[in-house]
Order: structure tokens, then sequence, then C-alpha cells
């Protein structure tokens, strides 16, 4: 899943696709484009960046930032759209736009977003947040982080399948450094085949996570070997989706594990 943050603020690449005030569509179709051909089968459009500290932006302004680029994409690149978002007008808005999947970092709890994703029709991914964006990393603490996590993926499923939203239609997300120290991230890393138990597809986003500069003291820019390392070991532990800003060099690292599960059934 390769990465299109239409935002002018976002960790990594905020503003790389969001100029003067608006999405910059040629840039946009361009880095579509080449995620496509490095090897990305989903593009994340995401219109509010989630970061540490962030605040969260307008309905209207989400709509503005999303919906145009959902329909510059839709039929033109070989690849699912997911947009990454909370906001029920704009999971309504990106499904009549042509998008396939809906990513919401907040498990469908913003009021109306259940309904909505069950009204879209489309596949669904919830992952776990321990409190908001804004203060997600001032204090993060469990009793047992894997133990919270999978309660609250639990909950969440149980809570799309009383709203008529398919089991088959559900991904899971652990929500890597969403209100999570390292040793969170660590010991979740570890547990993914507990997760992967739940029964859902595990989608996993580590791509140039704070969790690497906190470890290695690298750089957004430094941070792509660690990266690479993250999501052969996510794979490996069963995740389905590698969520990722260096599509070409992911897509290699996965291909390698690809083929080494191959073989190994062979």
């Amino acid at each position: 899943m390769g990465v299109l943050n239409v935002t002018p603020d976002s960790f990594s690449d905020g503003g790389q696709l969001y100029r003067a005030g608006r999405a910059d569509l040629d840039a946009i179709l361009h880095r579509a484009d080449a995620m496509v051909a490095a090897g990305a089968s989903l593009l994340d459009i995401g219109g509010e960046s989630t970061r540490p500290g962030a605040e969260p932006v307008t309905e209207a302004e989400e709509l503005a930032r999303v919906v145009p680029v959902v329909e510059a994409l839709a039929g033109r690149v070989d690849a699912m759209l997911s947009v990454d978002s909370s906001t029920p007008a704009v999971m309504c808005a990106a499904a009549d736009a042509g998008a396939h999947l809906i990513n919401d970092v907040r498990a469908l709890r913003r009021r109306g977003a259940l309904e909505a994703a069950a009204a879209s029709g489309l596949p669904v991914c919830l992952m776990h947040m321990q409190g908001s964006p804004e203060t997600m990393q001032a204090d993060p603490r469990y009793v047992d982080v894997v133990t919270d996590v999978e309660g609250f993926l639990h909950e969440r499923v149980a809570a799309c399948r009383a709203a008529g939203i398919d089991a088959g239609s559900i991904l899971l997300d652990p929500g890597f450094g969403f209100g999570k120290t390292v040793a969170h991230n660590l010991a979740l890393l570890a547990a993914l085949p507990r997760l992967g138990a739940l029964g859902h597809p595990l989608l996993v986003g580590l791509s140039r996570k704070s969790l690497i500069a906190k470890l290695l003291g690298r750089s957004v820019e430094e941070r792509l070997p660690a990266s690479l390392a993250l999501a052969v070991l996510a794979a490996e532990r069963g995740a389905s989706i590698i969520r990722a800003h260096d599509v070409a060099e992911t897509a290699d690292a996965l291909a390698m594990v690809a083929a080494l599960a191959e073989a190994g059934a062979a």
C-alpha cells in the first residue's frame, strides 16, 4: 500500500502533494503512476494528518483535499484506492467517487462513521489508537498492550458485524506509533501472529515511524533500511498489507519474503 498524503503537515511527506492551499493533481497523478509501476496494489489517500500532535481539519477541508484525488485516480490507475479517513461525509463521498477501501485510524468511532461505512458497502480497516493524534504520544500506558489492542479490535469487529458489515470485508491494524512507546510497538510486532488469529487480514504501517528514530537516531530521510527490515518482519509474522512510503524498495523486500515462502511450500 503506497501512501498519498494530500496534506501540508504529515510527518514524512506533508506538503509534497499539497501546494498553495490545494491538492496538486499533476504531482499526485505522477506519484500514483510511479507507485503502481513500482509495485503498489493499493494507494492510501489521506487528507488529515494524524501524526503526533496534529490538529484535526474541518470536514469541508478534508472533502476538498480527498474527493478530487479519488475522482482523478479512479479508473485511471491499476490499483485499489483506499481512503484514510474517520469522517463520515468523506467516506460517503469517496465511495461515490470510486474508492475501494475505508482505512480509519479511529476504527469507525466518530459519530456516524460506522453507519456511513456500512452504507458505503466498502471493506473497512479498523486501527487501534490510544487517545487522539493531539495527545496520543504524551504518556501511553497499558496493562498489557497486546491484550488491550486485541480486545479493542475484537470489540470493533463486533460493532461492525452488528452494523451489517460482512466479516470478510474487515481488516485490522494494530496502530503502530498511535499511542505506543517503543516497547509497545515491539511487543505488538512480535505478537502479530496472535492478532492474526482474530481471523482478519492485518494491515501494518511501520514505514519511517519514530520508532526508528528512537532506536537508531535516524532522521525521516535516513529510515529506509530500518523501514524495510520492519516490513519484512511484519510480513513474516503474517501481515497481509504493508503500508509504505518507499514503494519500490518495499516491494522488492516483500518479493524476497514471498519467494522464500513459495520455496518452502514447494
